[in-house]
């Protein structure tokens, strides 16, 4: 029977594929939404919604699938989220309208917070403890083909077929990967404990508020009833949360999580670059398709040097996680992609060209390859193994809330600068809109470097002998990332 069991090799390619769809659909839409607005007759407002919907659901859940993933099994929770990813696809394929879409977006993003966070757990448990950081590399090159494949995709099929097709092309593929999934994948559960229901709900409900109210600010301003109402009711949620999680006797996020340094400061990174990119990629894309005058394929082919590094960048620098330390290649590719960020600001203007800009892009790519790889592998490398699944749910949220954040607050920057500039005429504008919302990045991508820079190098961490049931509160990069060192 064990010559039967699939491999390790079988089951990341298992883990990769759902999560490879879920990743490629963060994106997928920045190129197509030229084409959706002038089928739907929707403005800048509406179309952010059809990003931020998938996000929302996404966001908001993902702490709920990395808790039914440890208390039910993490292989059936897999297999569910790709289900249920499958059907919100179809959905967006069939949808005639924005509110349509929308709603389809929303049960895409409720299957995605289903496969993401276990999708780690899963992978990392299929390999031994000595390739663990090579089984975090698969799985953050593997995001980044996502990331980077996702505005390419969208383009060139906007443009050959129908937007609606970027959607239809998950069905195949999703419906190959349960099968899949259920013969080379494993089942594993977290410790046994009760489900904390109560704190599910309440997180979620954080989350969900934060998000709409954020996502509002456009249409609504800052100081609105309902942005105002969305911040206060998460802030409230989130102080009952944090009170119940103290009460409870298995919290949903274990309290020692918050005194890990690199854990907090490693999510405080995500946030950061999360807010820079996806707002940046948002405006970058719509900027190339209009004033630039790109199609949407062209728009796609052209961000590949931003969007395709990390597939060359992650597996890399993986491999000197444990020796450089995460922290050191976190902080490096904050500044990398604020740089890059402050130089595409610069170059923006009525005389910019593509090639003129594709040294800044490559820089922003190698900069965001860099934290996609340190990222999870210090995360997952912070905390005891059978934490594994939490944390990954935490700094999903956290960079999938940090995604929204961007793309609310740098659409409101964008608008109000558009808004000032129109007597300069459309292009000017738009120009000034994308320059200001850059600039808001670089600011909040090098508050993330220096946040990384507090991370302190494995040499000098403290050494953990053994996982003991309780996390135990650490201050540097634990020895489960030095697993691949030489002997």
């Amino acid at each position: 029977m064990q010559k039967n069991r699939p491999g390790a090799l079988w089951a990341l390619l298992a883990t990769s594929i759902p999560m490879f769809m879920v990743s490629l659909d963060n994106l997928v839409v920045t190129n197509a939404l030229t084409e959706m607005s002038a089928d739907f007759h929707v403005g800048q407002a509406e179309l952010q919604w059809v990003v931020n919907g998938y996000v929302l659901a996404f966001a908001g859940l993902l702490l709920a699938g990395a808790a039914l993933g440890d208390r039910f099994g993490r292989r059936r929770i897999f297999v569910w989220g790709i289900l249920l990813f499958t059907l919100g696809s179809a959905a967006c394929g069939l949808a005639d309208s924005a509110g349509q879409l929308v709603a389809a977006r929303v049960l895409q993003g409720a299957g995605a917070a289903a496969i993401l966070p276990v999708s780690l757990t899963l992978a990392v448990a299929a390999v031994p403890p000595a390739r663990r950081a090579l089984a975090v590399g698969v799985w953050g090159g593997v995001n980044g083909l996502g990331v980077a494949v996702g505005p390419l995709a969208g383009g060139l099929v906007t443009e050959g077929l129908d937007w609606h097709w970027i959607f239809w092309i998950n069905v195949p593929v999703g419906l190959a990967a349960l099968p899949l999934a259920l013969w080379a994948i494993r089942e594993s559960r977290g410790r046994a404990a009760a489900l904390d229901v109560t704190g599910i709900l309440l997180a979620t409900s954080a989350v969900v508020s934060a998000v709409w109210g954020i996502v509002g600010a456009a249409d609504h301003g800052w100081g609105g009833a309902r942005t105002l109402g969305g911040l206060a009711a998460a802030g409230l949620l989130l102080t009952v949360f944090a009170v119940h999680e103290r009460r409870v006797p298995e919290p949903l996020v274990p309290l020692a999580m918050y005194r890990i340094r690199p854990f907090m400061l490693s999510n405080a990174v995500s946030l950061a670059m999360y807010f820079g990119v996806f707002g940046s990629i948002f405006f970058l894309a719509q900027f190339m398709q209009g004033p630039m005058g790109y199609t949407p394929f062209g728009a796609g082919l052209r961000t590949l040097p931003w969007t395709a590094a990390p597939m060359i960048v992650v597996p890399i620098a993986s491999a000197l996680v444990p020796r450089v330390g995460g922290g050191i290649l976190q902080a490096l590719g904050c500044a990398m992609q604020a740089a890059a960020l402050g130089w595409i600001a610069l170059l923006i203007g009525p005389d910019v060209s593509y090639p003129a800009l594709v040294p800044a892009l490559a820089l922003a790519g190698v900069g965001m390859g860099l934290v996609f790889a340190a990222v999870p592998a210090t995360v997952i490398g912070s905390v005891a193994e059978h934490e594994h699944n939490k944390a990954s749910g935490v700094n999903n949220t956290v960079r999938e809330f940090g995604g929204a954040l961007g793309i609310a607050v740098l659409t409101t920057v964008f608008t109000h600068a558009f808004d000032a500039g129109l007597s300069h005429g459309p292009r000017s504008a738009f120009e000034d809109g994308l320059r200001q919302s850059l600039w808001l990045g670089v600011a909040v991508v090098l508050a993330g470097a220096l946040a990384a820079l507090f991370i302190r190098r494995p040499g000098r961490a403290v050494r953990i002998a053994a996982p003991t049931a309780a996390a135990v509160p650490r201050v540097a990069e634990p020895k489960v990332l030095a697993a691949a060192d030489p002997d």
